[in-house]
């Protein structure tokens, strides 16, 4: 027997299957996000032409909020100091990643497929990558490699096939919504330990249907109301309780379990995810060269999202 080499302890083997399973539970949790965030570049596409896109956002907060409450209520009450001394992060946060992101997806609906909306938005792991090596995090040689993979198949999939552009209003709509959801994923992990993340999700949703509320009231003056149809009721419902609350709390969890710029490679599975709900809820179809780049957006999650 080699009296030399050193056997990992019992303590030492348990941390290291538990990092395995906390880095497994965070790109699971990534991908419900993401599944869940793919449908609601549906909903918001179906929303458009009824819909004003600061009324629909409003709504949404408003129902997130409500969805939340009977959960988050309790602990957002014994941190109610901390929630206040955090004010200033929780806002900013609040901001790009509430306020400013869905406005711009919703406003980016009335102009652009949903399957734009959502290979578009597979530019913000790009962000979030960015944010994360200039804030000290190595990426690794194999996640650079599954980040370029993915991001050259939304490419040649925003550009049907070559590296062509024509972007409609909607399409640069998509981008700013990109770069602010990037921004509030970097944001993320600056988010105070001692502050829940129940607490902290509702306190954004409440902020953010305060900070929408003026532009509400303008829209209402300008445009007027909208129909509450069944299916208009149904659209608003998914996006305010999946697409708000349980996509965001799965997305905060991930993030603070592996990383932005983990997650965000597993976020280049939304144009996939879109193009599918394109084609079988809005008939939006998919041809060979998109299945190629989707193939290739596959390729590069897999080795992106891998353990180094």
């Amino acid at each position: 027997m080699d009296r030399n080499r050193t056997v990992p302890s019992a303590a030492q083997q348990s941390t290291g299957t538990g990092k395995k399973g906390a880095a497994g539970l965070g790109v699971l949790l990534a991908l419900v996000a993401t599944v869940v965030w793919s449908g609601s570049f549906v909903a918001t596409r179906g929303m458009a032409e009824t819909v004003p896109p600061v009324q629909a956002v409003f709504w949404r907060w408003v129902i997130a909020a409500l969805a939340v409450t009977p959960f988050a209520a309790r602990q957002a009450w014994q941190q109610r100091a901390l929630i206040r001394r955090h004010l200033r992060y929780t806002a900013l946060a609040t901001l790009f990643g509430v306020t400013l992101y869905n406005t711009l997806v919703h406003q980016a609906g009335l102009t652009t497929s949903a399957s734009n909306m959502g290979m578009i938005m597979a530019a913000s792991p790009v962000v979030m990558a960015l944010y994360a090596r200039l804030g000290g995090e190595r990426l690794g040689a194999r996640r650079v490699l599954g980040m370029l993979l993915a991001a050259f198949g939304v490419l040649l999939l925003v550009g049907d096939g070559s590296i062509g552009f024509d972007f409609t209003a909607g399409d640069l709509w998509m981008f700013a919504a990109a770069l602010s959801f990037a921004t509030y994923s970097a944001l993320l992990k600056r988010k105070p330990a001692e502050l829940g993340g129940l607490a902290f999700l509702l306190t954004t949703f409440v902020l953010g249907a305060l900070m929408l509320a003026p532009a509400y009231a303008v829209s209402l003056t300008v445009q007027g109301g909208f129909p509450l149809t069944p299916a208009t009721g149904g659209m608003l419902l998914y996006v305010g309780v999946m697409s708000s609350a349980v996509a965001f709390f799965a997305w905060n969890k991930a993030i603070s379990l592996i990383g932005a710029a983990r997650a965000g490679v597993v976020y280049y599975l939304q144009p996939v995810c879109v193009a599918g709900l394109g084609l079988l809820l809005l008939g939006e179809r998919t041809g060979p060269a998109q299945l190629l780049c989707m193939a290739l957006i596959l390729l590069g999650v897999g080795l992106g999202s891998a353990r180094r």
